[in-house]
């Protein structure tokens, strides 16, 4: 076994790109789901008419490139005020329904035959992210520490996405030690008690909302840029329970676990996946074949997650008073 390329793969993992995209992913629904208490099952939406927003706009009517991302930010409020405005009011499962339906309507409308000349259909969109990596301050060549590196494309993208979670992680920060975020998790424990108060609680959550899209999009920039492409496929379904089991793996409610159970949810992910496929081809699993790898690394990467939700709900570092929500 090539232990050697298992350490390299694995200790990368922590900081590349997916982690850097789930991160930010994270962080929007620890917003809304640990401080608010909103149940937003469609964050992948978010993501996605960011990553399109952006996209479209260079690509197909060959716009410029910061016009696109302010495309997709407004597209990413125009989205959650949609979903917001007619569910917030009401029980919290009806956002969950709306929200989820809602991303999965996106993602048939991107990959849709009808929409092809604008959206690009299933194959997606290319030829977008030129003029950000025109702006690339590392000359060409390996970035790193020993055998851990990456090319300078990777480098610029992983600059600009750690300089957006920390950014993002002191937003909240500051906003969580704020009477702004103290009314929020109030309105999480007992939302008519807030309400009783005279807070405008429709409009705390909607502000959580958009937020936590806002901050969740950019995730969806970083993850088309590093691809330099967007297909409708990378925003299905599992994108945003994957963020939800790195909120959980972390514990909800805290500033930093986002980004602490993304580089431990993708070291696994990653450490696993390598090293099953170095016992496959070394015949120490012979009842296994390289193509069973993937499905069995999230196997146990599920198994290790329901031991941690029967033995410690709250995550590594959570509090167990943070996922008691009022979903009235």
């Amino acid at each position: 076994m090539d232990w050697n390329t298992i350490l390299v793969t694995t200790v990368e993992a922590a900081v590349n790109w997916e982690t850097v995209v789930y991160a930010l992913a994270a962080i929007g629904i620890n917003i809304q789901f640990g401080y608010a208490g909103l149940l937003n099952f469609g964050q992948a939406a978010f993501l996605g008419v960011a990553a399109y927003g952006m996209a479209v706009t260079v690509a197909t009517f060959n716009l410029p490139f910061w016009l696109g991302i302010v495309i997709g930010l407004v597209a990413t409020v125009l989205l959650a005020l949609l979903l917001g405005i007619p569910t917030l009011r009401l029980r919290a499962d009806y956002l969950a329904i709306a929200t989820i339906a809602a991303a999965e309507i996106i993602r048939l409308i991107f990959r849709s035959v009808t929409f092809s000349d604008i959206f690009g259909g299933s194959d997606g969109r290319q030829g977008f992210a030129g003029e950000f990596f025109a702006m690339n301050p590392y000359p060409r060549g390996e970035y790193g520490i020993g055998p851990f590196g990456f090319n300078e494309r990777v480098m610029w993208v992983l600059t600009v996405g750690w300089i957006l979670v920390a950014l993002a992680l002191t937003l909240v920060y500051l906003l969580m030690k704020s009477p702004w975020g103290r009314v929020l998790k109030a309105i999480r424990e007992d939302e008519d008690a807030v309400r009783s108060l005279g807070k405008n609680v429709f409009a705390y959550k909607m502000q959580a909302l958009i937020l936590g899209g806002l901050i969740g999009c950019f995730g969806g920039f970083i993850f088309a840029l590093s691809q330099a492409s967007v297909q409708p496929d990378l925003f299905g379904t599992e994108l945003t329970f994957y963020a939800y089991t790195i909120v959980i793996l972390g514990g909800a409610a805290r500033v930093f676990s986002p980004v602490v159970g993304a580089m431990i949810f993708w070291v696994l992910l990653v450490f696993l996946g390598n090293t099953l496929s170095e016992m496959v081809g070394a015949g120490m699993i012979p009842f296994m074949n390289v193509n069973q790898v993937g499905p069995v690394r999230f196997m146990l990467v599920g198994l290790g997650l329901m031991l941690l939700l029967i033995f410690r709900p709250q995550g590594i570092f959570g509090d167990k008073r943070e996922i008691a929500l009022n979903a009235r």
